[in-house]
């Protein structure tokens, strides 16, 4: 599966963290009837029976909105649901073995810190790239910002889409202006909104706006 560019300006990723009562595929209703554009799954505590179960749900969901649902980690939990995809870090399952797994309809996210991980992540397979932290994260302690001159040269480097993740929210995307970002991937920022669809809305619209996408 080609990854379109179209699914990229507002990459919601999932976090638990803030259902307030509430359930996660209601949020993630919320984020896509507001414009979020593509879905990650980011479960890092679920078994994968129980990462399964909730990608099969939010995987009908997406559909209805027509956007890709990707499974963050788990090859089996993506492949199990039907998920559109999956997408790994540098320290997770080698890139070119979960294209083999995977195989070629469906998409493969790869996190990249540096243009060298950025050609290697392109040339294993990968449709889209994750990069940053691009601003200061309370989701990634262990992730320091990524100079916006490096985003720029991973941009330049490769030819799929590259999404920046990492302390995104409405008041600091235009920063991310000119880079050749084809959208950004948040967390808090939509979905520890008080109201999670006017949050994506005013995201995908800033997105728009600010960066041409």
């Amino acid at each position: 599966m080609k990854c379109d560019r179209k699914w990229m300006p507002l990459y919601a990723v999932t976090d638990r963290a803030w259902l307030n009562g509430g359930t996660l595929a209601g949020q993630v209703e919320r984020a896509l009837r507001g414009g979020a554009t593509c879905v990650q799954l980011r479960e890092k505590h679920l078994s994968e029976e129980a990462l399964a179960r909730e990608a099969v749900e939010l995987r009908a969901l997406c559909a209805r909105f027509g956007a890709p649902l990707i499974v963050n980690d788990s090859v089996e939990a993506a492949l199990a649901s039907g998920a559109d995809g999956v997408h790994v870090g540098q320290d997770d399952a080698d890139a070119a073995e979960v294209r083999r797994r995977i195989g070629p309809d469906k998409l493969l996210g790869v996190s990249a810190h540096s243009v060298e991980e950025a050609l290697r992540a392109e040339r294993d397979g990968a449709d889209y790239l994750g990069v940053g932290a691009v601003f200061p994260t309370g989701t990634k302690t262990d992730a320091g910002a990524l100079p916006l001159a490096a985003l720029r040269d991973i941009c330049a480097a490769v030819d799929i889409p590259v999404v920046a993740i990492g302390g995104v929210n409405a008041a600091n995307l235009g920063a991310l202006a000119g880079s050749g970002v084809a959208g950004v991937a948040v967390v808090s920022a939509l979905f520890a909104a008080a109201d999670v669809e006017r949050a994506a809305s005013e995201l995908r619209a800033a997105v728009r706006r600010e960066l041409g996408v």
